[in-house]
């Protein structure tokens, strides 16, 4: 798929870029980027786009402007329209121009996802989608590292733990600091991801040995309680705690793997 982000704000597009890097169906779009209905227009002349996500206030020739100009001009192809707008009262006036839909500023990844589901279903019925690729592709969670933006393969993921208001993901080389919750995580992700405790997802490949707690340790009760199973990983030496409701998930994903330790003893007993 082929996307073109037109908005005179740099911001509103590198966040419209990064939210489509984060979503698996969209993740490995081509996206260019216009800061104007004009740069925009020369780019539609000579390039192929399924998909515009237009901003509507904009220096010069307006959004709404840029999408009546494109309807009336039969030698141009037709992409699916997405508007995106700090301001509500332009909805009626999208539709009226056949957009697929309609987003207000800040953009949200749940509504970024609906819209891009309804500009596929939009192509699909022109005839315009392309084929769906024979493999599976890779999915990749953009993270902040120095000051530049960076995809990191799911895959290399071994876990993700809460980080007062942020969230650690965890890597064989690296850890970065992101704004995704574990809630989000998890559900998106589930394939890869298993809740071990409320603060932290490891990934199921990433599972060395589930250490048993220390009868000795606590009395059973209050906070302490929730952490005195630890899980051990492959390729780094952090260790996990394992709340007592998740351990038989753990246990019983272990004893599904034939070459896996299941339970390690105790090294405290």
């Amino acid at each position: 798929m082929n996307v073109l982000l037109i908005d005179d704000e740099p911001l509103a597009r590198s966040r419209l870029r990064r939210l489509l890097a984060e979503l698996p169906e969209t993740a490995q779009a081509s996206v260019d980027e216009a800061a104007d209905a004009a740069e925009a227009w020369a780019l539609l002349r000579t390039q192929r786009f399924d998909v515009l996500l237009l901003d509507i206030q904009m220096p010069g020739q307006n959004g709404m402007e840029l999408a009546r100009r494109l309807a009336g001009d039969p030698g141009m192809r037709h992409p699916a329209i997405v508007f995106v707008t700090a301001h509500e009262q332009h909805a009626l006036d999208a539709f009226g121009v056949s957009a697929v839909d309609y987003l207000t500023k800040p953009v949200r990844r749940e509504r970024l996802a609906q819209a891009m589901g309804k500009a596929a279903l939009w192509l699909r019925a022109q005839g315009a989608a392309e084929p769906a690729p024979a493999a599976v592709q890779t999915v990749y969670l953009t993270v902040q590292d120095h000051g530049a933006l960076k995809r990191v393969p799911l895959a290399d993921i071994l876990y993700c733990r809460a980080d007062a208001k942020y969230t650690t993901l965890r890597t064989a080389q690296q850890a970065y600091l992101v704004d995704y919750s574990l809630v989000d995580l998890e559900k998106r992700y589930a394939e890869h991801f298993i809740r071990v405790h409320r603060s932290a997802l490891v990934a199921a490949a990433a599972i060395r040995a589930l250490e048993r707690p220390s009868q000795a340790e606590g009395d059973g009760t209050g906070p302490e309680a929730e952490a005195l199973w630890t899980l051990h990983l492959h390729g780094v030496p952090d260790t996990l705690p394992v709340s007592r409701r998740r351990v038989a998930a753990v246990q019983a994903l272990l004893r599904a793997q034939p070459t896996s330790r299941a339970i390690a003893p105790s090294s405290r007993q």
